[in-house]
């Protein structure tokens, strides 16, 4: 999966001011060629391998429903919680996915705030990482509270029982925190794809592609008005996006750090949630976009210098989680709180789940310190590896601070171990396969990188280009 591209001589902007960058697009590809190579990816027939990824997770996909009917028909018994530990691998996953779905919104809000232009490349295909994300996250606890059919009880409407919701939990925090930050995605994902769409339907034949295409695009026609009220959009939803980023994991992250439970009571949580969202966030993005560079040819699209600026990111919040982690031990010591002192003694030394936490701490902490040397941040097998990693280890994160923490009551009588059901198991397993096969149909369905973001950043269209207009001209007579 190494690079092996080579960009040509090009001019940056940066250039006039006496500093050289690598181009965002290499090897000056014209918006033609982007227009075609992107939109061609919905418009020709899949490659084998995307036959190979998409049948198992149909299949996987199916395991999740038959083991959602399962658990319904049978109740929550047949997962392996147990007392004291009442909350296993449901709420563990729920955290995962939830953090899995941060880095989208971060790459498109964030960065987009902030004039990152590198983003253009990766931020479609994060976006939609977030929505499946949330999806996942989702299920475990519509389904954790036993009657998912009495979910709606948590939306705050009137009802005949004369029952309303206990406003003062953080678990209700969670319903309107995360609903809130899927529908503004969503919005955000698709006001993002209006022009692209618009694209796939000049380009398509006449039947259903070109009418849903034509559709979902909404009347689009590129003219000025139109860009201007849609970059207008573009702005207010990315502010609107930013606090929605700070604030999700944050509120989830109040779950434990309200409660008394030692392992969970602590003021660190939020910004330690929020760092670990983004860190598993980013790598998931690399884990999914390596492969779609190699497989679909987008080699110049998704260059050496995006995977090398997203390995910065997972380095820096890599290390943040590691300040967290030790910070933690630090707390549990000087706090002179002998049931704290306790739980991080079992965490570590003698309990029965100390393997787990040398798992996360070596994924998260250790791993990833190989991003100091840039020969590793260019070699993108090792980048790969070190994703799944972090991957493993942001699972191996929730593991270590839900069941480890409550598996030994403040009374030895209470003690437990907790280890999960099949049910679990294949559960967790189809919710992958459920992510993969929505990632796969949307390269399949939907442009995968955002042309009209990516054309934006091309020489030719930047005013502090030197000769710019020049270049503009030149492109137009050459096609």
């Amino acid at each position: 999966m190494a690079d092996t591209n080579t960009a040509e001589t090009s001019v940056h902007p940066s250039e006039a001011e006496g500093v050289a960058r690598e181009p965002l697009v290499l090897n000056n590809r014209s918006m033609g060629w982007i227009t075609n190579r992107i939109c061609g990816i919905v418009e020709n027939r899949q490659p084998l391998i995307w036959w190979v990824l998409f049948v198992p997770s149909v299949a996987l996909f199916g395991c999740l429903l038959f083991t959602l009917v399962y658990l319904v028909s049978t109740g929550v018994g047949v997962w392996g919680n147990n007392q004291p530990v009442a909350w296993g691998w449901a709420i563990v996953n729920f955290v995962f996915w939830i953090g899995i779905g941060h880095a989208g919104t971060l790459i498109s809000a964030i960065l987009f705030l902030t004039r990152q232009k590198w983003r253009t490349s990766v931020n479609r295909a994060s976006e939609a990482m977030t929505l499946f994300a949330v999806m996942c996250a989702g299920i475990f606890p519509g389904f954790h509270v036993g009657r998912f059919w009495m979910v709606w009880f948590l939306a705050p409407v009137p009802n005949a029982n004369g029952i309303w919701q206990n406003f003062k939990s953080p678990l209700l925090w969670d319903v309107f925190a995360v609903s809130t930050y899927f529908t503004v995605s969503v919005i955000f994902w698709y006001i993002g794809l209006i022009p692209d769409l618009a694209t796939l339907r000049d380009r398509a034949k006449k039947g259903l592609a070109k009418f849903l295409y034509g559709f979902f695009a909404l009347g689009w026609r590129g003219g000025n008005r139109q860009w201007r009220h849609y970059e207008m959009a573009y702005l207010l939803l990315a502010a609107l996006s930013t606090p929605l980023v700070l604030s999700v994991h944050s509120v989830v992250s109040f779950d434990f750090a309200t409660s008394v439970v030692p392992g969970w009571h602590t003021t660190i949580f939020p910004p330690y949630f929020v760092a670990g969202a983004i860190f598993g966030g980013f790598a998931m993005v690399l884990t999914l976009m390596l492969p779609v560079r190699k497989l679909y040819g987008l080699e110049d699209l998704i260059t050496a210098k995006h995977v090398d600026n997203m390995a910065k990111i997972i380095l820096l919040t890599g290390t943040i989680v590691g300040y967290a982690y030790i910070m933690e031990l630090f707390i549990s010591y000087y706090g002179a709180n002998k049931f704290e002192a306790d739980a991080f003694h079992l965490r570590i030394l003698s309990g029965p789940y100390t393997w787990a936490y040398y798992c996360m701490f070596f994924c998260n902490v250790i791993a990833p310190q190989v991003f100091w040397f840039k020969w590793c941040r260019a070699n993108f097998w090792v980048v790969f590896i070190i994703c799944n990693f972090v991957n493993a280890g942001m699972w191996f994160e929730r593991f270590v601070i839900i069941p480890t923490s409550i598996a030994r009551d403040f009374l030895p009588g209470q003690w437990g171990y907790y280890s999960p059901s099949w049910v679990e198991k294949l559960m967790f397993l189809g919710t992958f396969g459920m992510f993969m096969m929505l990632f796969l149909l949307f390269i399949r369905f939907l442009p995968v990188i955002a042309a009209s973001e990516v054309k934006g950043v091309l020489p030719e269209n930047d005013p502090h280009y030197p000769d710019w207009k020049k270049l503009r001209e030149k492109r137009r007579s050459a096609a």
